[in-house]
């Protein structure tokens, strides 16, 4: 007989940590730039992630940034090339020439202090057009901080729901890439002999937590994971523009607290045909009012509320097309596979499943869902956007859940056992970025969601991604995943 969900057990006292979230708040209080250029703050990176995850940045002197921002009368910001969206490596991406700018505009509240560069602070922004367009608009059409900017307050207005969102990152530590990759402390999950006093693994662990909390961001833990050289970091949960950024924020601690101590950072989604690959395992909950009971689907999952089951089933319904976003690079497919813990190949859910795309956590009442199909070569806001547009899509059209509680591996399952489920004819998940990319093309839902000038261009840049990671063999192709991710 196939276990039991605890789902339907009798309910249990709640456990763990037990978060809320009020629709519009941050995490922090507002600070003027008084406030925020302290006399220890000599550098500011005015910072932005681009679609195929690349970090970039211009460093102002805080001189000059506080001039840039003093005159009301003027719109503050930095010219940025429009072509500098579609650079990938050297080559641009079709549509894309030598013409034409943006203008970068700072956003105070993502300020952070970087800890991990002395004298220097980050902050995020928005990308706008220097002259309105035709319709009066300023916005970029493919901001990714505008596009999640933009679901979110459609979510609350149009589908009264909040959401917050934290991220556990899983990264690799690699001493060195020529002749061959060599790894970090090759032991096992969670063993403490990862992590051994005075190694130079345990000194990066530690001042990445270090530097973490020193710059407000909660650290939940870390620890060893499985794959050679392979650690986790688990950060608190956010509302979804202050999550995205905080994981920038997490990551560049990550790769250069690590490259202080000598060693290379990845991210790349898999190194070790025999081991596991690396993600980044997204945590959302949703919270939304009392609604009234809806027996149509209650049996599916008896403790969901009925909007967490309408933002499950949207999910599971788009995630062939939100691929493409969580999931961008060639890579990302030898991760998603069926029998190694990384979420499967099927559109289903389970309690604490980690064979299931989407994992349902935490005790009822306080559920929270681990979405395991987003690697980190995903450029977070887009990654975010998308997770979300197909959820929101769900809670708005009623959707009635239509899998149940997977209680093992989908690819495990008798026929007989996934038609119980409903997964009697499955929807499975793209086996390749050219099969996501085409979901993404059809689906309506993310075109409308996310505008049709976006997924054109995000298309074009994916497939320029993709043959700029392409080496000439399987080891420049892996070395190009290690320096890159």
């Amino acid at each position: 007989m196939a276990p039991t969900s605890h789902l339907n057990n009798p309910p249990a006292q709640p456990w763990g940590v037990l978060y809320e979230s009020t629709p519009g708040a941050t995490s922090a209080p507002a600070k003027t730039l008084d406030e925020l250029l302290t006399p220890e703050i000599e550098f500011v990176r005015v910072q932005w992630v681009d679609l195929i995850n690349t970090v970039r940045f211009r460093v102002l002197p805080a001189s000059y940034f506080r001039k840039l921002l003093a005159n009301p009368r003027s719109r503050a910001g930095v010219g940025i090339a429009k072509a500098g969206f579609a650079l990938v490596g050297l080559a641009s991406a079709p549509g894309f020439d030598a013409v034409g700018e943006f203008l970068y505009v700072p956003e105070l509240p993502s300020w952070r202090v970087c800890t991990y560069a002395p004298g220097h602070a980050s902050v995020m922004g928005r990308f706008e057009e220097k002259v309105p367009r035709p319709d009066g608009s300023l916005a970029v059409p493919y901001c990714p901080r505008t596009l999640l900017r933009q679901v979110v307050r459609d979510a609350q207005e149009k589908a009264g729901v909040s959401f917050l969102v934290g991220v556990e990152s899983e990264f690799i530590l690699v001493r060195a890439t020529e002749p061959e990759p060599v790894f970090a402390c090759a032991a096992d999950w969670s063993c403490s002999a990862k992590t051994r006093t005075g190694s130079t693994e345990s000194a990066i662990l530690e001042e990445i937590a270090r530097d973490l909390l020193a710059a407000g961001i909660e650290l939940q833990m870390y620890h060893a994971e499985a794959a050679p050289g392979q650690y986790e970091v688990i950060t608190g949960p956010l509302p979804p523009l202050e999550a995205a950024d905080a994981l920038v924020f997490t990551r560049e601690t990550i790769y250069n607290v690590a490259h202080k101590h000598g060693m290379r950072a990845t991210f790349a989604p898999r190194l070790h045909n025999d081991s596991c690959g690396s993600g980044a395992h997204t945590h959302i909950s949703v919270h939304a009012p009392p609604s009234a009971a809806r027996p149509a689907d209650e049996a599916r999952a008896p403790s969901f509320t009925p909007t967490e089951r309408s933002f499950v089933q949207g999910i599971l319904s788009h995630l062939p097309a939100v691929c493409a976003l969580t999931l961008p690079t060639a890579a990302s497919y030898a991760r998603m596979l069926d029998g190694i813990w990384s979420g499967g190949t099927y559109a289903c859910w389970g309690t604490d499943n980690r064979e299931a795309p989407v994992r349902a956590c935490g005790p009822p009442g306080h559920h929270h869902f681990e979405i395991k199909s987003v690697d980190a070569t995903s450029t977070p806001h887009l990654a975010l956007a998308g997770i979300l547009a197909a959820g929101v899509s769900g809670i708005r059209e009623g959707a009635l859940l239509a899998v149940g509680d997977c209680a093992k591996p989908a690819a495990e399952m008798s026929q007989e056992e996934r038609a119980a489920v409903g997964l009697a004819d499955p929807l499975r998940l793209p086996k390749t970025i050219e099969d996501a990319r085409r979901a993404f093309a059809a689906d309506q839902i993310m075109t409308s969601a996310l505008g049709a000038e976006f997924v054109k261009t995000y298309i074009g840049i994916n497939e320029t991604l993709a043959k700029f990671l392409q080496g000439k063999d399987e080891k420049e192709t892996i070395k190009k995943l290690i320096e890159y991710y």
